[in-house]
């Protein structure tokens, strides 16, 4: 079982582990900036379920490398570029929409569906092949043959940087819509800024 395996490795090591991806995920990256960006343009509750989302697309990632697949990804830059394109083009879309977005129609006014907007955090992390890549060389680093078989360690180690990193995504997400919502008088600059942050990460995803 995946528990036993986890319970083999010691408690300073997984310490370690917890305490390195949370200053990981604690500097603002592309997930942050993405649930920051829909918290600004939706309020808390938009920032928060954006961030939810986030998570779930690592899950995707997760299961990749844990099955071996994402290392035979990594190994084909056809398919990286074709990944990578698509997700800026698909955040070049959401920096359109949020930048033609009317002041009256924010998401504060006719909320928006909760599962859109989980959807669409997802959508942001399945098209970007950096998190794969990420997991296959941060994770391997903490797992010891002798502590049990080595994909049940990566598949556990990797949920809890799951869990640890949605709750901190969450947390940026929220913090950027209250901000936003104290600003809501000026919707406009905040569809603005929303659209910036959105293009600016394309530009970084294709650039890199």
């Amino acid at each position: 079982m995946i528990w036993d395996t986890m319970a083999n490795i010691p408690t300073a090591n997984l310490l370690a582990f917890i305490g390195g991806g949370l200053l990981l995920n604690l500097a603002p990256g592309q997930d942050v900036m993405f649930a920051s960006a829909c918290g600004i343009r939706g309020g808390p509750r938009a920032g928060m379920l954006a961030g939810l989302g986030v998570g779930l697309g690592v899950c995707f990632h997760l299961i990749l490398a844990t099955v071996g697949l994402g290392a035979i990804v990594a190994e084909h830059p056809g398919v990286l570029k074709a990944i990578k394109f698509a997700g800026a083009g698909y955040l070049l879309f959401l920096a359109w929409q949020s930048w033609n977005s009317r002041p009256d129609a924010p998401s504060r006014h006719t909320p928006e569906r909760s599962w859109r907007i989980v959807q669409r955090g997802a959508l942001s992390n399945l098209l970007n092949p950096k998190p794969v890549l990420f997991l296959l060389s941060f994770l391997p680093q903490f797992t010891r043959l002798e502590y049990g078989p080595i994909w049940q360690q990566i598949l556990g180690l990797g949920l809890v940087f799951v869990v640890t990193g949605t709750i901190v995504t969450m947390g940026y997400g929220i913090l950027a819509g209250v901000m936003g919502l104290r600003l809501g008088k000026h919707m406009e600059i905040m569809n603005r800024i929303a659209s910036v942050i959105f293009a600016g990460l394309a530009i970084r995803m294709i650039a890199k």
